[in-house]
């Protein structure tokens, strides 16, 4: 009769120990995560949901006080900047910048994704201005569509003697969108170029085969199957465009550090916000003005999500043919 050697582990006894390990090395790596989620993101948001119930304007710790819902009931009743302008002027903007942003984006993608020679050289050259600081990118732009001395009104010149467009004044909004979709379109195009090569080829093959032309091509099968793209991106350039503060506050900046309120037609929601907190030191009110952004672009969000169904291919497909 074989002895039984007690000392060596059982094997389920091994096992257990390596599913202990795993998951102890597991939370290891999840743990610096985990505490920046929690330090960085879950506190700061409590924080400022009470800094926004109370009327902290930064020095008032003595006299701190409680205001409940007063602070969103003022703005969305007695704010006439925030609900009379500065939150429509946001929609006008998305409205303006968001399609123009799509629109293009998938355009470089569906002719970049061709087959040409050099194609790689001019995907890197349309991505670089997406790897260019933002603060960069406008204080060039600024000198290119500077209304006096500007290299664009001076090519207009050329055409048109003395001409001299506010594209940063008059025409801010416009020269706001230029300046964003320029600075965008690279990132858009990737993300579509992706997509576009994630599209079977046999199933444009066939479609050849039974004589479908480009256009039915793309109406048939290219647009369809690029739809769950288009709508990532739409929620991606939903959210950016309500949350744009970058370009508006740097095309109000003169010379080094002098700060100006920017022109009237891209005084967007969150240059009100920073107007608020930073300008007028009002906390509390200016975090409840995040908090409404917030929601709506939460609801904005969850509209879109509900909407796919009317509209975003939902089909998978399969290499064997099946949907």
């Amino acid at each position: 009769m074989a002895e039984v050697n007690l000392s060596t582990p059982f094997p389920k006894a091994r096992a257990s120990k390596r599913a202990r390990s795993r998951t102890t090395a597991f939370y290891m790596f999840l743990l610096p995560w985990l505490l920046g989620l929690i330090f960085l993101t879950i506190i700061p948001l409590i924080l400022g949901l009470l800094t926004s119930l109370t009327n902290y304007d930064g020095l008032n710790i003595d006299n701190l006080k409680f205001v409940g819902a007063g602070n969103y009931v003022r703005a969305l009743t007695t704010d006439s900047e925030m609900v009379n302008f500065s939150l429509w002027r946001t929609v006008i903007w998305g409205a303006f910048n968001l399609p123009l942003w799509l629109g293009l984006s998938f355009l470089m993608a569906l002719i970049l994704n061709q087959d040409v020679k050099g194609k790689g050289i001019f995907r890197t050259l349309y991505y670089l201005p997406s790897v260019m600081p933002a603060v960069a990118a406008v204080q060039m732009w600024k000198i290119i569509l500077d209304k006096n001395n500007g290299l664009f009104n001076a090519l207009l010149s050329l055409y048109q003697p003395g001409t001299a467009i506010g594209f940063l004044s008059t025409y801010a909004l416009q020269g706001m969108t230029l300046i964003a979709v320029w600075s965008g379109l690279g990132s858009g195009m990737v993300i579509f170029l992706a997509g576009l090569q994630n599209i079977p080829d046999e199933l444009v093959e066939a479609a050849k085969i039974d004589g479908a032309n480009g256009w039915q091509i793309f109406r048939h099968i290219t647009f369809p199957l690029m739809t769950p793209v288009i709508f990532f991106q739409l929620v991606v350039g939903l959210i950016g465009s309500f949350q744009q503060l970058t370009l508006p506050l740097v095309l109000s900046v003169v010379g080094l550090s002098q700060a100006t309120v920017p022109p009237r037609s891209i005084y967007l929601y969150m240059i009100h916000t920073y107007q608020q907190i930073f300008v007028n030191q009002r906390y509390g009110y200016g975090i409840a003005l995040l908090w409404l952004l917030t929601i709506g672009v939460v609801a904005l969000t969850l509209l879109l999500f509900w909407s796919q169904k009317f509209w975003v291919y939902q089909g998978d497909y399969a290499e064997g043919g099946e949907k």
